[in-house]
């Protein structure tokens, strides 16, 4: 969840950018806006409509995935691809850079902040270009899922 300094931050640079591409501020923009900058976590197009339904604020679909779009190209969330699931979100306004760790069998993320690895993501220099954001996605088995594999090998090991 994020501070009201930050949310106040957001509405701003939201405005200024629908001012900027000529598009209208519709309440509807800046509640969905409020919503996405509500969750603690990542979280789906379909996540932020049920919310949104149950606070019974009602809005189609598309005005959800195109205000989605818009928050995303104005740098407010960050667009993910996990694996072959649907996209998620996150905010991303006045967050600090961090990684994704995805399991491959429960599909769960789990965000990580290597210290030593952003100290030398952020010093790398590339000429002529300029770095806005990176994202680093780690793909391996949590120990949840691995202690639950190793336990039904050990089973079938046992029945054979």
């Amino acid at each position: 969840m994020v501070d009201d300094k930050s949310k106040l931050n957001a509405r701003g640079k939201f405005a200024m950018y629908m001012e900027s591409h000529k598009l209208r501020k519709t309440p509807e923009r800046f509640a969905i806006l409020d919503m996405a900058m509500s969750f603690c976590e990542h979280f789906s197009a379909d996540n932020l409509f049920q919310r949104m339904e149950e606070e019974a604020y009602h809005v189609s679909r598309a005005t959800i995935y195109n205000t989605l779009d818009l928050l995303t190209d104005c740098g407010i969330l960050r667009k993910h691809q996990f694996g072959g699931n649907q996209s998620q979100y996150e905010c991303v306004a006045d967050a600090p850079n961090h990684h994704h760790l995805i399991c491959t069998e429960c599909g769960k993320i789990k965000e990580i902040k290597d210290t030593e690895l952003l100290k030398y993501l952020n010093s790398k220099k590339y000429s002529s270009f300029a770095v806005s954001y990176y994202v680093l996605y780690i793909y391996g088995v949590c120990n949840t899922c691995a202690r639950r594999m190793k336990k039904n090998r050990s089973i079938n090991k046992i029945k054979i």
